[in-house]
This record gives structure tokens, C-alpha cells and sequence, in this order.
């Protein structure tokens, strides 16, 4: 039955992107607000097929942390979930991403359109420069920077390999970091059809102060970020009373 749920769930989900994307790409055309609405009206669509076709309940703990205007926001990464969870959680959402996804039909035109931050990963020092000045402008709009420090897709309960780009941005911007800590792999791998019912949680934590040095603050952000994904794995945190997203 699981496996049946979760084959239903990825042709909703295949099914959502072109019915979004097309019929409703005259939002293209129209101001920056019109076309991010396309995009967390797709995101909750998302959440609900995964809750009531594939049994995942996405929920969300510290939302007295949860940045409402300017701010840089650094989540743990384990999947799609990811993404389409704080697309729709957070009021602005401006991601970090890589430069080849820019070029696909439908996804790059929103992206483009709502100005996400594309990076190329092989242009080094370059290529921090380009990240801080456009996160400088989004943050100048009010919207929510959002990276994955690691860069790339974790297993839930692996060590993360996080990357400088993070705390580049952060001594550029001179504010403070929001952290945000995921079980989402446990419901949504990051490989395969499989959705494993359940309940997986987002937690926004305490904000990182500006100001520190590069060692401390990634040290400090990894540490955060860690802990309390790996608190989210326990059993008992499944019981824990959140808000539902």
C-alpha cells in the first residue's frame, strides 16, 4: 500500500509542475508578487498531496524564530522536501541554486522571474562575489535568503560537509543567521519513489548573532543545525506538540 501511495503522490507531483508552470505562465509577465504566488500556491498543493495521498504531515516547531522580513536563513538539506516546505512556509523565499537549473523550461523561467540566486559552483571566489551582491539586493526586498550549507543532499542521521558560501554571505550582509534543522529524509528520501508515512518536522532555531568571526560562526551554525536535526530522529520527537505548516 505504501509503495502505492507514494507512485500516486510522484504523479501528482510530476502532474502539478506543468499544470502550475503553463497554466498560470502569465504570471511571467506580471510584477514579482504574481509569480511567487504561483510558486507557494504549487508548494502547498505539494504538502497537500503528500499529506493526504502519501501519509507525510509536514509540521513546524520555533516559529517564534521564523523570520518574517530581511534575513538569511541556513537549512539542513535532505531532499525535495526541503524546498517545497520552506517555499511555502516563509513569507518571501529567495533560494540559493545552481546556475545549470536556471536554463530548464518552467522551473528556470519562475526561478528567473522571482530572482533566486544563481550560483555557479566552479567559479570560486567569483562566484561568492556574485552570490553576496544578489543576496544583498534580495535582502534590500525584503525576502528571505535561503541556503543549504552543505550544498548538497544528506541521509538523515549522516555528518553534513558544510560549505564557506554561508558564512561569505553572512560577514557581507553583516546580520544574523537563522538556522533551520529537518527530518524531512525520513518521510521524503532523497533518492526514489518511496514517502514513508508519518510526520516530519521543520524547526526554526534560535537566529546566529552578527558578527562573528568565519570559524565560530560555522562552527556554531553546523553545531545548531545538527543537534537538533538529529533530536528530530528520535522517536520521541514524532510526539512533540507543532504547529502544522
Amino acid at each position: 500500500m505504501t509503495l502505492l501511495r507514494s507512485l500516486v503522490f510522484t504523479l501528482w507531483l510530476y502532474l502539478s509542475m506543468p499544470l502550475f508552470a503553463v497554466g498560470l505562465s502569465p504570471a511571467l509577465l506580471m510584477p514579482h508578487r504574481y509569480a511567487m504566488g504561483v510558486i507557494k500556491a504549487w508548494a502547498r498543493t505539494v504538502l497537500f498531496g503528500l499529506r493526504w495521498i502519501a501519509g507525510v504531515k509536514v509540521e513546524v516547531k520555533g516559529l517564534e524564530h521564523r523570520p518574517s522580513g530581511a534575513a538569511l536563513v541556513a537549512s539542513k538539506h535532505q531532499g525535495m522536501l526541503d524546498v517545497v516546505a520552506l517555499l511555502a512556509i516563509l513569507p518571501d523565499a529567495c533560494f540559493v541554486l545552481k546556475k545549470e537549473l536556471m536554463p530548464l523550461p518552467f522551473f528556470g523561467w519562475f526561478a528567473w522571474k522571482t530572482k533566486m540566486i544563481a550560483v555557479d559552483r566552479a567559479g570560486h571566489a567569483k562566484a561568492l562575489k556574485d552570490m553576496a551582491r544578489q543576496a544583498r539586493d534580495r535582502l534590500a526586498e525584503g525576502r528571505q535568503i535561503v541556503i543549504f550549507p552543505e550544498g548538497t543532499r544528506t541521509a538523515p542521521g549522516a555528518p553534513g560537509d558544510y560549505k564557506p558560501g554561508v558564512a561569505a554571505i553572512y560577514r557581507d550582509l553583516e546580520g544574523p543567521c537563522w538556522p533551520v534543522a529537518t527530518n524531512s529524509g525520513v518521510g521524503w528520501p532523497a533518492h526514489g519513489v518511496m514517502r514513508h508515512p508519518g510526520v516530519v518536522t521543520f524547526e526554526f532555531l534560535e537566529p546566529i548573532p552578527a558578527g562573528l568571526k568565519r570559524g565560530p560562526m560555522m562552527a556554531l551554525l553546523e553545531s545548531r543545525i545538527e543537534t537538533a536535526s538529529s533530536a528530530l530522529l528520535e522517536p520521541k520527537a514524532a510526539l512533540a506538540h507543532s504547529d502544522p505548516a
